[in-house]
């Protein structure tokens, strides 16, 4: 059953473990103002620690102190939708964000035990980010420019013991980084660089050193100037140039 909050409570637990009230974060009011709930760069991530499936540990409180559950709805200053969630034991397991003008900023959903996803928009209505999590990790993750150009794409191993593949791109659909898995069984990889103009700037073989947890170049690497020609090629060993 849908029904309005009448005062918004919080319990934040911090990244360090320790207790918060998030009426340090959002001011305690029936409604919100935009700008108070509103990140420029992130969107509407205030409700971000109250899902557990994203590794958020806080719980949300009704008036009379008991953990939430079921649907709640929240709203800005002039009676827009803000928030319409499901909560189960005060965190939230379904929810879509609104920004001002009635757009969806961000749609959430657990699927099971280990899996969840989100998508995130722009106030046009464009997508901006969609991302699968496995066991509370970005398993994978694409961002994408406002013309609807990727932006960032990463895919990691179920585990997130190392990645697949972590691309970038420039704003007009150019790669800018290439780097991407070859050979599973030796956790092998080709990362490229690339100019604005889409030539290689560099280019070579990389492999995931599991001991340091890094990855480190392998092989030969070949470096370009901006005109295409060859300038430079050296050969690695575990990260370590041997000429």
């Amino acid at each position: 059953m849908f029904f309005r909050t009448i005062l918004l409570f919080f319990v934040l637990i911090s990244q360090l473990t320790f207790s918060q009230d998030f009426t340090d974060q959002v001011p305690q009011l029936k409604r919100f103002k935009p700008q108070d709930v509103i990140d420029p760069q992130y969107g509407i991530d205030v409700y971000d620690p109250l899902i557990f499936a994203l590794g958020g540990d806080s719980m949300r409180y009704d008036k009379k102190g008991y953990n939430i559950q079921g649907w709640v709805e929240d709203f800005y200053m002039d009676g827009s939708l803000l928030h319409k969630g499901f909560y189960v034991d005060g965190q939230l397991k379904v929810f879509k964000n609104y920004y001002p003008n009635g757009q969806i900023e961000r749609n959430f959903r657990v699927i099971d035990l280990k899996r969840a996803e989100i998508q995130i928009y722009y106030q046009d209505g464009k997508i901006k980010s969609e991302v699968f999590y496995y066991n509370h990790a970005a398993q994978k993750q694409t961002d994408y420019f406002q013309n609807g150009n990727i932006e960032f794409l990463e895919e990691n191993e179920k585990d997130m013991k190392y990645l697949f593949k972590r691309n970038s791109f420039y704003e007009n659909g150019v790669p800018e980084v290439v780097f991407e898995i070859t050979d599973k069984k030796r956790k092998q990889f080709i990362k490229k660089e690339f100019y604005p103009s889409g030539k290689v700037k560099e280019e070579g073989n990389m492999v995931f050193m599991m001991d340091m947890n890094d990855y480190a170049k392998e092989g030969e690497w070949m470096y370009y100037n901006e005109a295409g020609s060859l300038t430079k090629t050296e050969r690695y060993k575990n990260g370590h140039i041997t000429e």
